[in-house]
């Protein structure tokens, strides 16, 4: 809930940020004046009147417009001095996203959530946790030479994670995994001996880094999810295919931390079964 204001607080508060923010923009009384339609004693007794009253609202909705701040904050009921377009704007960016993860702006995201919870639900298996001959299978015949910074940008991550302080839980689809290991779909024709050799790669992986590490699996008949990361409480990336849509606002960082935790709590295979789980399809590959 708000807290109250009195009145005459909030006029003297109103007084103060008004000519705050003419100063910011470098406007006079006069000049002001010309901005609002007004006459430029009007503005002199917006900053000097020692009462209680506050100008009308089309007086102040010109003012924040004029001065480029919000009216909220005008009035003590914000205090962001950004306009709405402008908090939305810093709040969601959409930044390009290449075929394979090599570009600096996700490790920047995760340096800078260094120390918090990283939620992640990958666009398939994680690149981090994937052997060489995994990645030079997946990479190479789309990106030729760029295969090759693929590979090292998915080997930095895996480093940077063993010294980093943040925790990783990692939720996938069920059937992402078991088409792995079946060699169907997207992973047809993936030989034998490199799946199981992926599969000992996710136990070994597990082993070091468990609790820091947690996996899920999700059955996605049941439960669905775009691929998301959310750093922390500080940034929620939606991956859209060609772009990252990342969300800096509160409110929405917290809807993708209760969809994460929903994908957690509905999960088919825990964190704690996932090994049995791999051991299981491994002894099922011919």
């Amino acid at each position: 809930m708000m807290d109250m204001i009195d009145k005459r607080v909030r006029a003297e508060q109103f007084r103060a940020r008004l000519k705050q923010a003419m100063d910011t923009e470098g406007l006079s009384q006069s000049a002001l004046a010309r901005a609002i339609g007004v006459d430029r004693s009007t503005v002199s007794q917006l900053l000097s009147d020692r009462g209680a009253r506050l100008p009308n609202a089309q007086v102040v909705g010109a003012c924040a417009a004029a001065l480029r701040v919000s009216a909220d904050w005008l009035l003590s009921l914000s205090d962001r001095p950004e306009s709405a377009a402008e908090i939305m704007a810093h709040s969601m960016t959409l930044t390009e996203a290449p075929r394979a993860l090599v570009d600096e702006q996700i490790f920047a995201w995760h340096r800078e959530a260094e120390g918090y919870k990283i939620r992640h639900v990958p666009a398939g298996m994680p690149d981090m946790m994937k052997t060489q001959a995994m990645l030079e299978w997946e990479y190479t015949p789309h990106l030729g030479r760029t295969a090759a910074q693929a590979i090292g940008a998915a080997q930095d991550r895996l480093a940077w994670m063993r010294g980093a302080r943040s925790d990783y839980e990692i939720a996938m689809p069920l059937f992402e995994i078991d088409s792995f290991a079946a060699a169907t779909g997207y992973y047809s024709g993936l030989p034998a001996d490199l799946r199981r050799a992926q599969i000992d790669h996710f136990l070994d992986l597990n082993a070091q880094f468990f609790p820091r590490l947690r996996i899920f699996l999700f059955d996605a008949r049941r439960v669905y999810s775009a691929p998301v990361t959310v750093f922390g409480p500080l940034l929620a990336v939606l991956y859209v295919g060609r772009n990252y849509l990342a969300f800096r606002d509160n409110e929405r960082v917290q809807a993708f931390v209760q969809h994460f935790d929903w994908l957690v709590r509905e999960a088919e295979v825990s964190d704690r079964a996932f090994p049995d789980h791999l051991r299981n399809l491994r002894a099922r590959i011919a």
